[in-house]
């Protein structure tokens, strides 16, 4: 059994797929900061200086000056900020991972490539091979 699991995880595509989870949970830690430290806060400035972590909705109809305070009174919200936030990181990490994909698809088309057929002299001359060998047999 542990020569199997040694195979295993010995195998490409297993080794493969832990690289790509440990790059991907880098590359969403740093979507993460791009969005919150960097795109979010030009947006909330155009809207007035809404700062969007605190964009939420309290459920039971009592006023609270923030999303944290809320919380700590332990009110049920909906924090649609929060929301946006994340809907954000995850059209940006899509669209990466968009380009990504087709970079390779083009990289791996153009190594599938089938090689070109002959021409059409190559053609002519490979027929006129066959009936010189075809006449000399007779």
């Amino acid at each position: 059994m542990l020569k199997e699991f040694r195979d295993f995880i010995a195998r490409g595509s297993v080794i493969d797929l832990a690289v790509g989870v440990i790059i991907g949970g880098a590359f969403g830690a740093i979507t993460t900061s791009l969005v919150n430290d960097l795109i979010m806060p030009p947006i909330g400035l155009i809207l007035g200086g809404a700062n969007f972590k605190d964009l939420f909705i309290p459920l039971n109809g009592q006023t609270y000056p923030s999303l944290a305070a809320a919380q700590a009174a332990g009110a049920p919200v909906i924090a649609y900020g929060n929301f946006i936030q994340v809907l954000i990181n995850f059209l940006i990490i899509s669209f990466v991972v968009f380009l990504l994909v087709k970079a390779v698809n083009k990289i791996h088309k153009k190594q599938e490539a089938a090689p070109a057929g002959p021409t059409p002299d190559q053609k002519l001359l490979t027929e006129i091979r066959d009936l010189l060998k075809a006449q000399n047999r007779k």
